[in-house]
């Protein structure tokens, strides 16, 4: 099975060196919009362009269902999923109502659910993954095939027209597969990475770590070999929006990054290919502790800082209006030539 990732080529360092040129003409301090003017940058060096555009927008939700719910690593189980998945078809969840006041739009799918939901496009693999503290989450042609779900639905919204994806993902039980896959993929002790997901108490936590710490000593993973630790302790959500991060970078498309379980597929897929952190916008640190690590070692800064760990994509959404606001400006506002002043000169 072929992911392509060869064909992956870094972003155009050129347009965003121009996209901030541009900011510059802007009658205002230079680079005092801070990180939106990076971020934008960042979206232009994917388009090769200075020309930004991102007016149509995307939310992809990928809902799946993890075997090792089953020990006590979470408050409920396939149900939480179910009932989720079930808001989102019905365009009731939190992130429909985030995207509908952005003028963004949801594209919710079944990767891997124990039950099947009206709304949803159905890509299952599996009806949820096996039990990671057992063995294998699922096979690694299961994984690979979830990553060209992935792939490939970036490309069917790019062709649509879509300049912008969000990543989001429903699932109880995929904090503790992030979890499990950042803990090997990071080299940090489980403790340090888990934390009590939708609100875990004291022994609900310390069942949850040993879980982890079980699948890890099972499984054996090889930290060199990214596929081999998303099969065996991955769910398959990570796997399909590693898929999308590796297809952003493919299709030249950025890719909004959420919180902590997108963060883990975005680390994957840099593992696999380091070109694609270009691809890669990053919008808010999650509360979950493994979420700051991530970041820390795909050397990005939140934009985002509010404590957020709800998942569907909400906090990438969030990052919308404000990349929005900040395209206004570098479009609209008034420059120095308008005014008829000398521009500020960038000093750093």
């Amino acid at each position: 099975m072929s992911l392509n990732i060869s064909r992956i080529k870094p972003v155009d360092a050129n347009a965003a060196k121009a996209c901030i040129a541009r900011f510059d003409q802007v009658a205002k301090p230079v680079g005092s919009l801070g990180k939106l003017e990076a971020l934008l940058a960042r979206i232009a060096a994917v388009a090769g362009s200075a020309e930004v555009d991102i007016a149509r927008k995307a939310v992809v939700v990928f809902c799946a269902d993890n075997g090792v719910v089953r020990r006590g690593v979470a408050q409920g189980g396939h149900e939480v999923t179910t009932a989720v998945a079930g808001m989102l078809g019905g365009w009731k969840a939190s992130v429909s109502v985030m995207a509908q006041c952005c003028g963004a739009d949801v594209f919710n799918l079944d990767i891997g659910m124990v039950d099947t939901v009206d709304g949803l496009r159905d890509c299952k693999l599996m009806a949820g993954t096996n039990d990671i503290a057992e063995g294998p989450a699922m096979s690694r042609t299961t994984a690979e095939k979830a990553m060209l779900i992935g792939m490939d639905l970036v490309k069917e919204l790019k062709d649509k027209g879509y300049r912008l994806i969000a990543t989001g993902e429903a699932g109880i039980g995929n904090t503790t597969t992030s979890g499990a896959v950042c803990s090997v993929l990071l080299n940090r002790s489980v403790r340090e990475v888990t934390g009590r997901g939708a609100g875990l108490d004291d022994d609900g936590l310390c069942r949850k770590i040993a879980a982890i710490q079980q699948a890890i000593d099972i499984n054996r993973p090889d930290p060199a070999d990214p596929i081999g630790v998303l099969n065996q302790l991955g769910g398959l959500d990570i796997a399909a929006l590693t898929g999308v991060f590796l297809g952003g970078a493919l299709y030249r498309v950025p890719i909004v990054m959420d919180g902590f379980i997108s963060g883990t597929a975005a680390l994957i897929s840099v593992r696999l290919c380091s070109d694609v952190s270009g691809y890669i916008v990053p919008s808010h640190e999650s509360g979950e502790p493994g979420a700051r690590f991530v970041m820390q070692e795909l050397g990005f800064s939140p934009v985002l800082q509010a404590g957020m760990r709800l998942g569907e994509g909400t906090g990438a959404v969030a990052l919308f209006p404000l990349l929005d606001m900040a395209i206004a400006v570098y479009r609209d506002a008034a420059t120095f030539s308008d005014i008829r002043i000398d521009k500020y000169k960038r000093t750093v």
